[in-house]
């Protein structure tokens, strides 16, 4: 993100740093913090951090502007950057020594040791496995809520309850919604079980109503049964992606929009996960989930781009499985022929029949 002072503050995506985790889950892992003292904001002059780290033979990923690589086998190194917070990962422990008496030349760097901590996510580490929670960060929004002391609640969200934006009463002071929308926003950075109700939630911040802040205290009495749960890392010696698709068709019951779910797996640790709403009102559930293939397809092209960058070997053919669970949508992937009931659909949601053809997917149904 380019400012008029060109000036940058890297956001790297979860989803590379989880794929940086899987494959490197045996290798060291350490953090590091970059003083700011080269600039009088907050921001990090980010230009002028890539300018010294290529200095250093680093290469800039296409992927991921955050993430740079050096060397290959054993002599790999990938540096991650986030605002002034870096993670390092290497096989070679002087390769890392050499990079922290480097960077320290330039900036003041400060060595924060192995990766236990980043970006408010708690890394427990054993012998063949990573376990990321922000357990932390549940408890303080409980205790914070008041919510210590309550009984928890089985789901994140009722299945019978119908929100829509003109339910309750208005609430006198909005800002309470909204703060309390901005923490589970972030929480949902290691909890993909609570995506999709904080996703729902969120859509009301313009005007929340009492059924609404009941429907995020009821979320977070959910917290309250498992405030660490935690995502299992596991190193895997196939780098196959998975996915699965989903699309709740017209769930919105203001905009009648539905939403796209999908989830993906980098062998058997998930990386990546989303809840969006769509930004079209289409006439079937078929249509809703052709939509939401198109979107986990375009995930799963930029997970490859990445691990390529990473250095890891993708099969060219069948690299990656969809899970799809309807006939039609498995024909309308497969078929150009022209079709009254879809001839309406955008054409961006059509290049999934393009990976079909470079035969860079499978589908299971």
């Amino acid at each position: 993100m380019l400012t008029t002072h060109s000036s940058m503050v890297t956001y790297s995506r979860r989803c590379t740093w989880t794929c940086l985790l899987v494959i490197n889950i045996m290798w060291l892992l350490l953090r590091g913090s970059v003083s700011c003292a080269f600039s009088t904001s907050l921001y990090i002059r980010f230009d002028k951090f890539s300018d010294a780290i290529l200095l250093l033979g680093f290469k800039q990923t296409k992927s991921d502007y955050s993430l740079f690589i050096q060397g290959s086998g054993a002599s790999f190194v990938a540096l991650l950057v986030c605002v002034d917070d870096i993670i390092v990962t290497s096989a070679s422990s002087s390769l890392i020594d050499s990079l922290k008496v480097h960077l320290n030349n330039v900036f003041k760097l400060k060595d924060l040791g192995p990766l236990r901590y980043f970006l408010g996510l708690e890394l427990t580490r054993s012998s063949t496995r990573i376990f990321l929670s922000q357990r932390h960060y549940a408890l303080q929004l409980i205790e914070d809520t008041g919510f210590l002391a309550t009984k928890p609640c089985p789901l994140p969200m009722d299945p019978n309850i119908k929100l829509s934006a003109s339910d309750g009463k208005l609430l006198d002071d909005p800002s309470v919604y909204r703060r309390l929308i901005g923490r589970l926003l972030y929480l949902t950075i290691s909890r993909p079980d609570i995506t999709f109700t904080v996703h729902k939630l969120s859509q009301f911040m313009a005007a929340p109503h009492t059924t609404h802040l009941a429907a995020v205290h009821s979320l977070i009495r959910y917290l309250k049964g498992c405030p660490g749960q935690e995502i299992l890392l596991n190193p895997t010696k196939s780098f196959q992606l998975r996915a699965f698709a989903d699309a709740d068709w017209g769930s919105c019951f203001d905009s009648r929009k539905s939403t796209t779910g999908f989830c993906i797996f980098l062998g058997d640790s998930l990386v990546s996960w989303k809840a969006k709403k769509q930004s079209t009102i289409f006439r079937s559930s078929t249509e809703a989930e052709y939509r939401a293939l198109a979107a986990t397809v375009s995930e799963i092209v930029w997970i490859s781009h990445l691990l390529t960058a990473l250095q890891i070997l993708v099969p060219l053919r069948l690299f990656y499985f969809v899970i799809i669970k309807l006939q039609f949508i498995l024909l309308l992937t497969l078929s150009y022929i022209f079709h009254e009931q879809t001839r309406h659909i955008e054409l961006d949601c059509h290049f999934v029949r393009d990976k079909v053809l470079d035969d860079m997917e499978k589908k299971r149904w």
